[in-house]
């Protein structure tokens, strides 16, 4: 039998996270955009209530929440700015792997750092020659007896200046493709390891983005997290299991876009009344209300099946794909709906607007998860 409703601790969860987004970061996202930086006191705020590293087990300081509890956090956080929430959830993608692939002396010893204290972590696959291709990194790692050594450049990596440790993905030989990338855990005062300059992004200014450079760097082989060969596997089934989180950004973004354009409306007057009285202002915010209601519903199915055992990437793109799309197109319409206003950076719209983008790009762009999809039917 289908249920569709949340339990009582679900719904409890998300009201206290709905009144943090809206007291904690809802007041300070502009400011964040403008200045393009990143709030550490929301974030340790957010950690003591235990909306970061939701997913870590009790049995190494975690909340041991569920895959649906972290994305309906994800949807509330989203709402007051999906840059701030981007860098809150970084850790979830850097952790997720050390969950699935890691010993237990590295998940005792990283999940434990990450629950202990307010720390950051970053996941490295993107490169300069290459984003969606994970296959062909360039960043080579070599074996020096019982030692690995990197050498390479990430780029685009989200907490890349704050990270206490670095999750990184590097191959033994290019020509093997998929075949040769192993996956280490390096922490961030490896001799070598550096971190290069802040990015000034067009949207979701509020998340720190840098590039990491690895020149010589030693890694110990206690941080031997994915073997040669098992490393791309592991980065692939980490995005199946953040994919979802996607779709719950997106979610909070388009609820935003929503309430603005709704309030909006009811005030702004045009040939006599108000705006919400006209015809095209009402099916474009009808057109806003069923992409957000489908993508919550996708985004959740994702979810769902994670937390039951059903592996299904299929429906983690779909989740992904259809939400930075209507996320997209919905934050467009929202600067349609204020007409100018939605221009200038008095509204919130327009910041909307910018931080929607780079949803259909992060994380498998929107045009690699129609390829995941079609493969998948082909099969």
């Amino acid at each position: 039998m289908l249920n569709f409703g949340l339990s009582e601790e679900q719904n409890a969860l998300v009201e206290m996270a709905r009144r943090f987004s809206k007291e904690r970061i809802v007041p300070v996202a502009a400011e964040c955009d403008r200045d393009s930086k990143f709030p550490k006191e929301v974030f340790e705020a957010a950690h003591e209530l235990g909306f970061v590293n939701t997913t870590v087990s009790a049995d190494h300081g975690g909340p041991g929440m569920g895959e649906l509890e972290n994305a309906l956090i994800t949807e509330q956080m989203a709402y007051g700015c999906t840059g701030i929430t981007t860098s809150m959830l970084a850790n979830t993608l850097a952790l997720t792997p050390i969950k699935l692939g890691g010993s237990d002396a590295q998940k005792k010893k990283y999940l434990g750092m990450l629950t202990a204290e307010p720390h950051f972590a970053s996941y490295c696959t993107t490169e300069p020659s290459g984003g969606s291709d994970v296959a062909g990194m360039k960043t080579r790692y070599t074996q020096v007896g019982d030692d690995f050594v990197i050498n390479g450049e990430k780029c685009w990596i989200t907490n890349a200046s704050f990270a206490s440790f670095y999750v990184v993905f590097a191959t033994s030989d290019t020509a093997k493709k998929h075949k040769g990338i192993a996956a280490f855990i390096v922490d961030r005062d490896t001799p070598g390891l550096k971190v290069g300059k802040h990015e000034d992004k067009l949207g979701q200014r509020g998340s720190d983005t840098a590039a990491v450079h690895f020149e010589d760097v030693k890694v110990p082989k206690a941080n031997l997290l994915a073997p040669e060969g098992q490393g791309f596997k592991l980065a692939m089934e980490t995005f199946n299991q953040t994919r979802p989180d996607i779709g719950a950004l997106a979610t909070g973004l388009m609820q935003r876009c929503i309430d603005e354009c709704v309030a909006y409306a009811k005030e702004r007057k045009a040939f006599g009344v108000p705006i919400a009285e006209h015809q095209l202002v009402q099916a474009m915010l009808a057109e806003m209300a069923i992409g957000a209601e489908a993508t919550r519903l996708l985004y959740q199915k994702a979810a769902w099946n994670l937390d039951n055992g059903v592996r299904d990437p299929i429906v983690s793109a779909y989740a992904k794909a259809f939400g930075a799309d209507r996320a997209m197109q919905t934050a467009v319409d929202a600067v349609q709906v204020f007409g100018g206003n939605g221009y200038v950076k008095d509204y919130p719209v327009e910041k909307l607007m910018r931080d929607a983008k780079v949803l259909q790009i992060y994380e498998g762009t929107s045009q690699i998860q129609r390829i995941v999809i079609a493969r998948n039917m082909i099969r």
